[in-house]
C-alpha cells in the first residue's frame, strides 16, 4: 500500500465520524431527541431523557390529585400497596359559579368538595388554592415525584370562574368563526385568552424558578365532543390553539421547564360521546414532546396503543388518565405506555384493592421507591 499512514488516519476519521453520527439524537435513539423547546431547562431535558431510557421496558405508576385535596389519593395508594406512585398529577382547575355544581364535582372544581364526599362549596379563591397547589408540588418534587399538570379552563372571556357548562360545552362549542377569532392575534377573544393564560403561566413560572420540570398537558381530550376546545379538527382547528399556547408560553413567558404532553382521548364511536382519530387533531411532532391517551371504561383496545405509537414516530406515549386499571396482561401486550395516571377518586371507585395491588406489583411498573433523582435532576432506576 502506497500511503499506509494516510489510510490509517482516514480510516480512523471515518470510525470517529460514524460514532459521532450514531450518538446524535433521533426519535429512535435511547437518549431520545431534543425537547421541542430548544431552551428547555436542564431539569426538563433530564426528565425527557429518563422517559427515553425506560421506553418499552417500564411504566411509571401515577396518580391524579384534586387541587383542593393535596396528596390525598397519592397517600391512599401507599396505604393500599405500601408504595407511592412516581407521577404526581393535579389541575389548575376553575372556580365554579352558579347552580348545579354537583353535576361537575367529578372533575374537581377548585371550590367544590372532593368527588368522593358529599357535594358542597368551599370558601376559597383561585389564588388561595393555587398557591397551596404550588407549595404541595414543591414538597412532592423534593420527594422525587415527577409532576404532571393540566388545566380545566373556562371559555376565555369568563376568566377563572364560570359554570361548568362553559367548559363542558357540547353543542355550544365555538363556531368556526369564533374559533378563528380565538386564534387570531388582536381580536377581543384572543386578548381574553391571553389574559386567562397569563394567570396560569405565572404559576408555572414559580415552578420554573424552583427548578421543577412539569409534564404539561393542557386542553386534554381535544378529539372528543365535550369541552369547548374539543372537536376542532384540521389545520385551522385545535392545532392552531395548541401552537398558539406553545408560542405564547415559550416566547412571551419564557417557560422552559415544560415538556409538552399532547393528551387525546382513546378514539370511540359512542353517539354523543365520540372521540375522533388521533391524527385529525395532531399539531405535529415539532410541537409535542409526549403523546397521551385517556382510557376509560376499561377500553384498552390494542389499536389505542398501536395507532398512537405510530403517530409518535419514536416519541414517548403514555396513559394520561384512566379509571379502571388494565388487566396485567394488557401491559405486556402494550409495552410502550410510559406512565399511567389514575383519575382521583376512581382509584377506589373503579378498582378494588386487590386489583390496585396487582398493578403496582407488576414487574414492569415502577414505584417511587424504585426511582432515584440526583441533585442535577437526573433520574435513574435503583
Amino acid at each position: 500500500m502506497k500511503y499506509p499512514f494516510a489510510c490509517f488516519w482516514l480510516l480512523l476519521g471515518a470510525v470517529v465520524l460514524a460514532q459521532l453520527l450514531s450518538s446524535c439524537s433521533s426519535p429512535d435513539s435511547k437518549s431520545g431527541p431534543e425537547p421541542i423547546n430548544p431552551n428547555a431547562t436542564p431539569e426538563a431535558r433530564a426528565l425527557l431523557k429518563f422517559l427515553y431510557d425506560i421506553k418499552g421496558q417500564y411504566i411509571l405508576a401515577g396518580q391524579h390529585n384534586y387541587i383542593n385535596t393535596g396528596s390525598k389519593y397519592t397517600e391512599m395508594v401507599n396505604e393500599i400497596t405500601g408504595s407511592y406512585p412516581v407521577v404526581w398529577g393535579s389541575d389548575f382547575s376553575f372556580c365554579f359559579q352558579g347552580e348545579g355544581y354537583q353535576d361537575f364535582q367529578h372533575c374537581g372544581p377548585l371550590n367544590v368538595s372532593d368527588p368522593a364526599d358529599s357535594a358542597y362549596l368551599l370558601k376559597v379563591t383561585p389564588t388561595e388554592i393555587r398557591d397551596k397547589l404550588i407549595e404541595e408540588i414543591k414538597k412532592k418534587h423534593a420527594q422525587s415525584h415527577i409532576i404532571t399538570l393540566m388545566w380545566h379552563g373556562c371559555y376565555p372571556p369568563e376568566g377563572d370562574c364560570c359554570h361548568g357548562s362553559s367548559i363542558w360545552a357540547f353543542e355550544k362549542r365555538p363556531t368556526p368563526a369564533e374559533w378563528e377569532q380565538l386564534v387570531t392575534p388582536g381580536t377581543e377573544l384572543n386578548t381574553a385568552w391571553k389574559k386567562q393564560a397569563d394567570v396560569i403561566a405565572g404559576y408555572l413560572k414559580q415552578l420554573q424558578a424552583a427548578n421543577i420540570p412539569v409534564l404539561w398537558r393542557p386542553y386534554h381530550e381535544m378529539n372528543g365532543v365535550w369541552f369547548w376546545w374539543c372537536n376542532h379538527p384540521g389545520e385551522n382547528g385545535f392545532k392552531k390553539l395548541w401552537i398558539m399556547m406553545y408560542d405564547y408560553f415559550v416566547q412571551k413567558h419564557q417557560l422552559n421547564n415544560l415538556l409538552w404532553v399532547w393528551n387525546t382521548n382513546a378514539p370511540r364511536d359512542i353517539p354523543g360521546d365520540e372521540a375522533g382519530a388521533y391524527e385529525k387533531f395532531f399539531p405535529g411532532l415539532d410541537y409535542v414532546d409526549i403523546l397521551a391517551a385517556d382510557v376509560y371504561r376499561k377500553d384498552y383496545k390494542q389499536s389505542h396503543h398501536d395507532d398512537l405509537l405510530k403517530l409518535a414516530a419514536g416519541k414517548p406515549i403514555v396513559l394520561g388518565e384512566l379509571g379502571q386499571f388494565p388487566d396485567p396482561a394488557v401491559l405486556d401486550q402494550q409495552p410502550h405506555w410510559e406512565w399511567f395516571m389514575t383519575w382521583g377518586y376512581l382509584l377506589v371507585r373503579s378498582n378494588d384493592e386487590a386489583t390496585i395491588r396487582a398493578i403496582y406489583q407488576h414487574p414492569r411498573v415502577l414505584t417511587l421507591n424504585e426511582v432515584a433523582r440526583d441533585q442535577r435532576g437526573n433520574y435513574q432506576i435503583k
